[in-house]
């Protein structure tokens, strides 16, 4: 199967294991899953990761997800931008998810940060997902 939304199979996978209650993901990386991964950690959504590489020399990323009794850090993951339809917003646009409860990672001229990071490096860009 070719794969025409990777980084919408990354969030499924991650949203999956969290419904499936698991304590561990394992996804197969590249640098953009990579950059999300770290603003997942950065922002307290999961616990910890691991870049490493498969048997075949593939990278793949390993996530150990956040618990605190039964409930899982991560709420929701949402794909934003889509191969089939981008979503660009400016930074006067940039968007606050649940009344900046959330994160928005947003891909921009400076590399993948969160939408509160664009805003202060003033730079707009393409919105790639949504957590909370």
């Amino acid at each position: 199967t070719v794969m025409t939304d990777p980084i919408a199979d990354f969030l499924t996978r991650i949203r999956n294991a969290v419904k499936g209650n698991h304590k561990v993901v394992v996804a197969t990386g590249s640098k953009i899953k990579e950059a999300i991964t770290r603003i997942l950690f950065e922002q307290g959504y999961i616990l910890a990761y691991k870049f490493d590489k498969d048997e075949k020399g593939h990278p793949i990323i390993k996530i150990a997800l956040k618990w605190n009794d039964k409930t899982n850090a991560i709420k929701d993951l949402k794909r934003v931008s889509r191969p089939g339809l981008r979503q660009y917003s400016s930074v006067a646009n940039m968007p606050r998810v649940i009344n900046g409860l959330g994160t928005a990672i947003v891909s921009t001229s400076k590399g993948i940060m969160t939408g509160a990071q664009a805003v202060r490096e003033n730079v707009g860009g393409e919105v790639l997902c949504y957590i909370y």
